[in-house]
């Protein structure tokens, strides 16, 4: 019997090993990997002097669960990463 509860002793610190790694990736990994990703579209989309600024929440008008939309500004044009339409500090 002490066998099997130091068996799931293990299982449950293996188990809350993975969701605290999980955690840590989704929570800080996974947006920086998201703005790199935008930035580096934005520097192929429309030139080196583009960075992505996330700005609020869309569904751009799918009707579908609502994405972040990105948008690529220079300091004097703008452009959304998604629909490639001209975006502002308001989106």
């Amino acid at each position: 019997m002490k066998e099997a509860t130091g068996e799931l002793n293990m299982t449950v610190i293996t188990l809350v090993a993975i969701s605290a790694i999980g955690a840590v990736f989704y929570f800080l990994v996974w947006p920086m990997v998201q703005r790199t990703l935008a930035s580096r579209s934005c520097e192929t989309a429309y030139g080196p002097d583009f960075r992505a600024t996330q700005m609020a929440d869309t569904d751009f008008g799918t009707g579908q669960a609502k994405t972040s939309d990105w948008c690529c500004t220079n300091g004097t044009e703008s452009y959304s990463l998604n629909t490639g339409n001209s975006c502002s500090a308001g989106n």
